[in-house]
């Protein structure tokens, strides 16, 4: 049987510079070459306004 390990990755964003797409997708790739996989991505919102993004990863595990 298959095993995970999963890790939660909260990327905040301030009210005024927004999520710096460029870095988020450096850091995932990193996190890619280490064998983890995004299996899924819930924005966290405050008044109305998305505040941070929740994402979720998994890998496999001897």
């Amino acid at each position: 049987m298959k095993k995970f390990e999963y890790r939660l990755l909260e990327v905040n964003r301030s009210f005024f510079s927004g999520i710096d797409s460029p870095e988020l997708t450096e850091h995932l790739n990193v996190l890619g070459s280490q064998g983890w996989e995004v299996v899924s991505t819930v924005a966290l919102t405050s008044g109305g306004s998305t505040a941070s993004l929740l994402i979720t990863l998994k890998r496999e595990i001897a």
